[in-house]
């Protein structure tokens, strides 16, 4: 890096740049997850799930651009290969194959919520860093949790509760779904 925006120090710059650069893999990786889902949904619910997570993925592949711009931005360089996405991700990938609509949505339902936390993670790290970055992980984060309601809806009991309560892994989710 031999730059990066004015008043930024290039130190703290190559931090948010990391923290956002595990965001774009994140983001990536669940764009590509939706659309993993959107072809592989079946069942009684397939309309309604296939045509709601379109939009999602669109929305997703947005922030995927505005992550990699910023990392151009504080001047480093974003990577957004497949390789490098694998190489660096902590997760497995999605575990489910064609399945009923309901069963992936409780799957899903677990990946958002590993993305969302780890995006509210970036936001706390990137509070005091830079005010910039936050603000655009804040406004990612709340169209996230909005996709992610969208989904439970499909989930939720008449009590409140979600089917898939309790579940620790999407195989989990899926079946309890």
């Amino acid at each position: 890096m031999s730059y990066t925006v004015p008043g930024m120090e290039e130190k703290d710059a190559a931090v948010v740049i990391d923290i956002l650069q595990g965001r774009l893999n994140a983001l990536n990786d669940l764009a590509l997850t939706l659309k993993h889902v959107h072809w592989n949904v079946i069942g009684p619910n397939f309309i309604a799930v296939h045509t709601m997570l379109d939009p999602q993925v669109d929305g997703v592949r947005e922030m995927v651009d505005d992550v990699a711009e910023r990392i151009a931005t504080l001047g480093g360089s974003p990577c957004g290969t497949p390789g490098a996405l694998v190489a660096a991700r902590s997760w497995d990938d999605y575990s489910i194959g064609r399945d009923d609509a309901i069963a992936h949505l409780g799957a899903l339902d677990l990946v958002y919520t590993g993305v969302i936390a780890e995006h509210r993670d970036a936001i706390a790290k990137t509070e005091d860093l830079d005010p910039v970055t936050q603000d655009l992980l804040i406004d990612q984060a709340g169209d996230l949790e909005q996709y992610q309601w969208f989904v439970r809806a499909h989930l939720e009991n008449t009590d409140g509760t979600l089917r898939t309560g309790g579940a620790n892994t999407e195989t989990e989710a899926a079946r309890k779904a």
